[in-house]
């Protein structure tokens, strides 16, 4: 498929002599505020390197940008009243849950709370919706290429995030990066079309103020973290955050491993860790399976799930997230038993691709023989959240010839694959020559939301500000931390 590009911000390439200056300047500004992560490859906690990032932002249109804000309460909504539909659910689930472990467990979970009786019935989430542009089918077929003006695109629906949902601080750094970077080159006129970005606040606001529903002026706020975090500023970023806008609340940070063995429940249904009582839990670990290790990372999760403490997510919203839900979801006329505003819910209607079951009847054998034939324009999806768990091009005839005839395949969707614009820039990432080479980039853009609310009522429902996380055209998985990510922030245009 022939490429189409979008306008840059300036001309390229950079001169070389600027471009090398622009770049180490770019690089210490990371370090030095924070825009910054724990190496993988040479881990240590006394060491940071600076988050990669695109030296200029990439263009957006107005329009583009405001129908993803739009979009993001309408989700919540969605996401929210679905977590609260046990039916649904249960319907949604009950093939995974045989073949899936991890998603079994959770749902063990669920069901057991879910008999004895909810000790909360507050629920608070913290989503990040994650899009990505796909060019019209006029102009792909007209085969359109390099050009001063930007091609009609729409967007198109890659996940919602409910649970450990990142880059509520990286997302604003990466705006900080480029308007200094803007600013060194003299393109002041050009940084009023940097969005304000405050997500770091708003996620942080919704935290304290699920904190103030709780109604305990001693209560603290536990984050619970992975073993090793290597997002490190992220994370932090939010604690000091909320110290900054409320000074009186403590903020814990514990794995499930250190909370299985020091939490206990009190006979009020308190969650309390060497004595303090938990207002609210922020999950920023618990979604994959290696952050278990065994029974008593569990255990952990089903306390705190039968405590009176606030989640983020509750087990519900955990479970909305799967992507066996959002295939479900995308069948015609399902969301709109959940959204009964015709125009919203057309919104969030359009924003999906094909999503497909690959159930072991007859609808699931049509969505892997699709797969066999054109591999290519599809995703093979499991209920993860994290990324690099997908699988794509050519691995998925060979993982759907695995377990074609097996129950396995249940676990898994199938999802048109989305075929994006390319940007052209400079990627800055640690260990790498200076003055980088322009590359071919693709975008994701993120919306953060805050929603509060129980089974009967939604009390918030706001949109609270965006990450962009910028690619290499040519790699599948996106990961900041894994290198071939960037961080990167929208410059609107008309």
């Amino acid at each position: 498929m022939d490429a189409i590009y979008l306008p840059t911000v300036v001309p390229l390439p950079i001169p070389e002599e600027e471009l090398v200056d622009l770049v180490k300047k770019g690089k210490d500004w990371a370090i030095m505020h924070g825009a910054s992560m724990r190496s993988k490859t040479k881990f240590s906690e006394d060491n940071i390197n600076f988050a990669p990032f695109v030296l200029l932002p990439s263009t957006m249109t107005q329009r583009n940008y405001r129908r993803a804000l739009e979009l993001q309460t309408i989700f919540q909504e969605l996401v929210h009243k679905v977590a609260y539909d046990h039916e649904f659910l249960e319907h949604c689930l009950s093939n995974t849950v045989k073949v899936d472990d991890f998603t079994g467990r959770l749902w063990s979970i669920y069901e057991m709370v879910h008999k004895e009786g909810v000790a909360q019935p507050i629920a608070l989430g913290l989503l990040r919706c994650d899009y990505m542009l796909e060019t019209c089918d006029k102009e792909r077929k007209n085969k359109r290429r390099n050009s001063n003006t930007y091609p009609t695109c729409e967007w198109k629906l890659v996940e919602v995030n409910t649970i450990a949902a990142g880059f509520g601080w990286l997302g604003p750094a990466s705006r900080l990066i480029q308007k200094y970077i803007m600013e060194e080159m003299n393109l002041h006129d050009k940084i009023p079309r940097l969005p304000e970005n405050n997500a770091l606040a708003g996620l942080c606001q919704g935290m304290l103020d699920a904190w103030k529903l709780y109604g305990n002026p001693k209560g603290c706020i536990l984050i619970v973290i992975e073993d090793v975090s290597y997002n490190i500023c992220d994370q932090r970023f939010h604690q000091f955050q909320l110290r900054e806008m409320n000074p009186n609340v403590k903020v814990l940070r514990k794995t499930l491993t250190q909370i299985g063995n020091e939490a206990v429940l009190n006979p009020k249904k308190e969650l309390t860790i060497n004595g303090d009582v938990v207002s609210v839990v922020y999950f920023r670990s618990g979604y994959e399976p290696v952050q278990y290790h065994g029974q008593n990372e569990w255990d952990a999760r089903l306390l705190i799930e039968r405590s009176k403490a606030i989640k983020c997510p509750n087990i519900n919203y955990h479970l909305a997230g799967c992507k066996k839900v959002q295939q479900e979801l995308a069948k015609e006329g399902v969301i709109e038993n959940y959204i009964t505003d015709e125009e919203q819910a057309k919104l969030i209607r359009d924003a999906y691709v094909g999503i497909y079951g690959l159930d072991l009847d007859e609808e699931g054998d049509r969505a892997v023989e699709l797969a066999l034939k054109q591999p290519e324009k599809y995703v093979l999806k499991p209920q993860r959240e994290g990324g690099g768990n997908n699988i794509y091009g050519t691995e998925i005839k060979s993982a759907l010839l695995e377990m074609k005839d097996s129950q396995e395949r249940t676990a898994w969707i199938l999802m048109e694959r989305i075929f994006p614009p390319i940007s052209k820039g400079y990627m800055v990432r640690p260990d790498q020559p200076v003055p980088p080479a322009i590359m071919e980039m693709v975008s994701e853009f993120g919306i953060f939301g805050v929603i509060i609310g129980d089974s009967e009522r939604i009390m918030n429902n706001e949109q609270v500000g965006h990450m962009l996380r910028t690619k290499v055209a040519t790699a599948n998985e996106g990961g900041v931390a894994a290198g071939l990510g960037a961080l990167d922030s929208p410059y609107l245009i008309d």
